[in-house]
């Protein structure tokens, strides 16, 4: 009986190890922190921009990488500071600041930048923000629009499997996972 408890206690240990260390290939260790946006992101970022555009709508990046200082100051709208709460992210705790984050809006022919979801430029029926959506999620993007407890509209994320603790422990995408989401 003893020795069952035993071989049963080691099973478990063992598999919360493989769990917790060896089945996650795809990250690699690395305190540094980015300074711009990941290369993929920034690649499909482009790619957004250009597939939209062929569709007659004009796409603005409004926001990419952002330091954990520039994160706190956003975090402090609608609390400590003026404005509406546009994020419930301090620094460090959004994908912006890992540079796996952009945030978007559509650009109409005057030169007016548009957060409206409704609008439809291009005259076919669907919603210029659906359509880029659309194509965000097509290219590997996940959308905040989808998200449960905060709709964040514009923004869109690739966050490789890594969630923000992974990211604050060291953990960034490795050179396998980003060949895999570049093709």
């Amino acid at each position: 009986m003893k020795s069952t408890i035993t071989t049963t206690l080691l099973v478990i240990i063992a598999i919360f190890i493989y769990f917790q260390y060896v089945s996650k290939p795809q990250v690699t260790q690395t305190a540094e922190m980015p300074t711009s946006l990941h290369p993929v992101v920034e690649e499909k970022m482009n790619q957004l921009i250009e597939q939209a555009a062929g569709k007659g709508i004009s796409v603005v990046i409004t926001d990419g990488f952002r330091s954990a200082e520039e994160q706190d100051r956003l975090y402090e709208k609608g609390r400590s500071s003026e404005g509406n709460i546009v994020t419930h992210a301090r620094g460090g705790e959004s994908y912006h600041n890992y540079g796996l984050a952009i945030d978007f809006a559509i650009k109409i022919p005057t030169g007016d930048i548009l957060w409206d979801r409704q609008y439809d430029g291009n005259v076919n029926g669907v919603a210029d923000w659906t359509e880029v959506v659309t194509i965000a999620k097509e290219l590997g993007f996940e959308w905040g629009g989808d998200w449960i407890n905060f709709k964040d509209y514009p923004h869109l994320e690739m966050d490789f499997g890594l969630a923000i603790d992974d990211l604050q422990r060291g953990e960034r995408p490795s050179d396998v996972a980003l060949q895999s989401e570049a093709n």
